[in-house]
This record gives structure tokens, C-alpha cells and sequence, in this order.
């Protein structure tokens, strides 16, 4: 029987949500539908391609419905894992890659800013064009859930589903907001800046890089933590290098570890986003920041395809779901909030997690500074509007992990109510079928 994958997703019972596997699953995955719109990427009983484009099998057609229990042309565990993890886009560098990459980041301090964003600028021309993960949004890992749950709703004759809401009291969405602090004079400028969240009552989380990039004292740590602000870790000293290497990572690794405990920070953030998810088990935080719902505007490119926390290990990864401030203005040139508008509008559609990454260094100026306000300015009125909640990524994470082993079940009452640490913030909300559609309700 395989259940895992939605039992973990929405925390309902186990009844609802039973399948059987295909014994034909194809040897090597690839690309394959799951629904006319839904990409997925693993093994199939048909057969997978090796590229997103052009898909011709799709698995919704070869479900063999045999009484209340399913059995799926293909692994929905695997498929949900392979796009977390990245798998879809596990290439190693090859010998020029690694060439250009390494003389980028040998040369990258000497080169003027101007310049490295043109080499940027070229990197990512007709990123946007490509098929798989989707820009600006992407959440093919909540299309597959639901295509999961509609096909479990109808094999059994049911309408709707119980579950533990995603977010807590209900609330429709959740917004985070992040500072990666670069350079000196962002370090300089991170007081400014927690001046100005707190002009629009939010509280915000900055990372530091430990090493080489500026000198990191415990007073200016105390200054972060005493305003109600978060200290996360950013890299080691952000120099491109982190996962070039397994046995230099792990040595790393035990460094960022050292530092975690020493400033008493609980998240970390790669630099530049580079990552391999495969290594995370040498990390000792709670949660992680470092992995884009989508890389199209990107260093590394790949993403999760995923729009809410999950599990990494033991840690707690929050998905950068938005564009970052730097490729917004510096590679775009776009000083306005309308992709950031969009983006928001979308994830709170789909219910999800909001996550932006605002550098300091980048918000300094005045033209930069004034379009961040209008961005705060907008996540304040819908959060007076009910449509978001804004918290600290420290919290958010504390609640993805109390929600993962909270329990459904009926009372004396028979009625459904939730069991576990932090109940008292959950809402029992429904998955309702509706056509070929699944709706929720709180």
C-alpha cells in the first residue's frame, strides 16, 4: 500500500488515501503527465521521456480503478521526491563547464559590477523560455498531490477529505521575509533595515556569512536578536565552492555547524543558492532556505516544483518562491512590484508558502529602497485582509514540524479534531471534489 506521500502532505487519515503500484514500472525514469497539466519525472509503466516537451504519455490514462484502492502506473512517492530532491536536474558539470565556473569565481573579486551583471544577463537570456519548472510559479507538486487525492476521492465514492489546514488559525497563506547580508556595507546598513520592517510590523531574518566577506561580532549578532529579528547562517564565506567537493564540503559543514551553535542560529542559506540535497545530512540546523521553488533566474538552475515546506532529512526546507531583489533589478531592470505582485497572487491561490530574499546590499539605494516599501506596503494590506499571515522563517518551520506529526481522528462527538504539539493553532479544513477539481475550505 502506498500512502505516505499524501498522509504527510495534508496530515488526513489513512483511510482516505490508499494505493497500489504497477509492477511494470519503466527501468530508467524520465519526463511524463500525470493529467493533462501536471509534469511528472520518474518511472512509469508507460514510456517516460527524456526531456519535458512534447509529452506524449500521460499516467491519468493506465489508473486501474479495482475497487476502493487504486493501483497507479508509477510511484507518487518517487515522482513527489524526485522533485524536491532535484533529481530531474542531477547533471554533474562537465570538464568546460567547470572550467568557466572556476575561473568565474577565481576572477569574480576583480571584476567591476557592471560587468558581472552583463556576464549574468547573458547566462540567463531565454530562461524564462524554459518548459520545466514553470515561471513565475510553479507547484507541480501540489498538482500532483491533488491529482493523487482526486483519483483516491472518486475510487472510493467520496466527495471531500478531512485534513489539518496548512497554515496555522486558518489563514489562507504565509509570507516570510529574508536578508542575506553580502557585504560590509550591507552588514552597515542591516540596522536601516530592520528600521524599516518594523515601520510595517514585521519581523525578518538576516544571515550572516561566517568568514572572509566582513568581520561578524557578537554585539552586532545581539543588536539583530534584541529587536525581535532572526540570525541564520549564509554559507561559510561565499565563495561558490560549498558542494564542489564532498570531502572539502563535509569539512565545511562541521564549520557552519560551529558557527550555528556559536551565533545560536537555527537556519541556514547556501550562497547564491547552490546546492545538492543529497549532502544535507551532514547539516545540524532545523530548517533550510537555500532551495528555489524555481532556478530559472538562478545560478543553478533545477527547483523544487513546490510551493510549501517539506522535509529534507530532518530539516525543514522553506522554498524561495519568489524572484530575488537582485535578479529583479540588476538583471531584469524592473524597479516595479508587479512580478512580485503576481507571484504572491498565485502562491496564495494554491495556499502556499511566500518567501522573499531582500539583500541589504541591494535595497541601499534610493530607487531600490522605495520599491521594497511598496512591496511591504502590499504584504501589509493583505495581511489586514486575512489573505496572509508574516512570520519569522524560524516560526514557520517550528509550525511545518509540529503540523508533520499532528493526528486526525473522530471524538466521542464524531466529529474530527486534532491531536498533537500545537493543536491549538491548527483548523481542520476539507478537500472537497468538485468536477475535476479539488477545493478546500476551512
Amino acid at each position: 500500500m502506498i500512502r505516505e506521500v499524501l498522509v504527510d502532505a495534508f496530515r488526513c487519515p489513512e483511510e482516505f488515501c490508499s494505493y497500489t503500484v504497477a509492477s511494470d514500472l519503466s527501468n530508467h525514469p524520465g519526463y511524463f503527465l500525470f493529467g493533462q497539466e501536471t509534469i511528472c519525472y520518474g518511472r512509469c509503466s508507460g514510456n517516460p521521456s527524456n526531456a519535458p516537451i512534447g509529452l506524449a504519455y500521460d499516467a491519468f490514462n493506465d489508473i486501474q480503478m479495482n475497487g476502493s484502492v487504486p493501483t497507479l502506473p508509477f510511484d507518487p512517492n518517487e515522482v513527489i521526491e524526485n522533485l524536491r530532491f532535484e533529481r530531474y536536474a542531477a547533471k554533474p558539470r562537465g570538464p568546460k563547464e567547470k572550467l568557466l565556473y572556476d575561473t568565474y569565481y577565481l576572477v569574480r573579486p576583480l571584476l567591476p559590477v557592471r560587468l558581472r551583471k552583463y556576464i549574468q544577463r547573458l547566462r540567463l537570456n531565454g530562461s524564462r523560455t524554459v518548459p520545466f519548472p514553470g515561471w513565475p510559479v510553479d507547484s507541480t507538486v501540489e498538482g500532483v498531490l491533488e491529482n493523487l487525492l482526486t483519483v483516491a476521492l472518486r475510487c472510493q465514492g467520496r466527495t471531500s477529505m478531512p485534513f489539518v489546514w496548512f497554515w496555522p488559525h486558518g489563514l489562507p497563506s504565509c509570507a516570510i521575509i529574508t536578508h542575506d547580508i553580502e557585504t560590509s556595507a550591507g552588514l552597515e546598513f542591516c540596522s536601516k533595515l530592520m528600521d524599516i520592517d518594523d515601520s510595517f510590523g514585521i519581523k525578518s531574518s538576516f544571515q550572516v556569512v561566517p568568514e572572509k566577506r566582513y568581520s561578524v561580532s557578537e554585539r552586532m549578532l545581539a543588536s539583530i536578536r534584541d529587536r525581535g529579528f532572526e540570525v541564520n547562517i549564509h554559507d561559510l564565506n561565499h565563495d561558490g565552492h560549498l558542494y564542489s567537493e564532498r570531502k572539502e564540503f563535509l569539512r565545511r559543514a562541521r564549520k557552519i555547524n560551529e558557527y550555528a551553535r556559536r551565533y545560536q542560529a537555527l537556519g541556514f542559506r547556501s550562497g547564491a543558492l547552490y546546492r545538492n540535497l543529497e549532502w544535507y545530512d551532514a547539516f545540524e540546523f532545523s530548517y533550510d532556505m537555500s532551495v528555489p521553488m524555481t532556478g530559472t533566474f538562478e545560478a543553478q538552475g533545477g527547483g523544487s516544483c513546490t510551493i510549501r515546506p517539506y522535509f529534507i532529512y530532518d530539516l525543514v526546507e522553506l522554498p524561495l518562491t519568489t524572484i530575488q531583489d537582485y535578479s529583479l533589478f540588476h538583471i531584469l531592470g524592473d524597479y516595479s512590484i508587479d512580478i512580485w505582485k503576481q507571484q504572491v497572487d498565485k502562491i496564495i491561490e494554491r495556499h502556499g508558502l511566500i518567501s522573499f530574499i531582500i539583500h541589504p546590499d541591494y535595497v541601499i539605494e534610493k530607487k531600490a529602497q522605495d520599491t521594497y516599501r511598496s512591496l511591504l506596503e502590499y504584504l501589509t494590506q493583505l495581511r489586514a485582509e486575512g489573505k496572509l499571515g508574516i512570520e519569522c522563517p524560524g516560526e514557520v518551520a517550528k509550525w511545518w514540524r509540529e503540523r508533520s506529526q499532528m493526528t486526525l481522528a473522530k471524538n466521542e462527538e464524531d466529529k474530527w479534531h486534532i491531536a498533537g504539539l500545537g493543536h491549538e493553532r491548527a483548523r481542520v479544513a476539507r478537500a472537497c471534489l468538485e468536477g475535476t477539481r479539488i477545493k478546500y475550505s476551512v
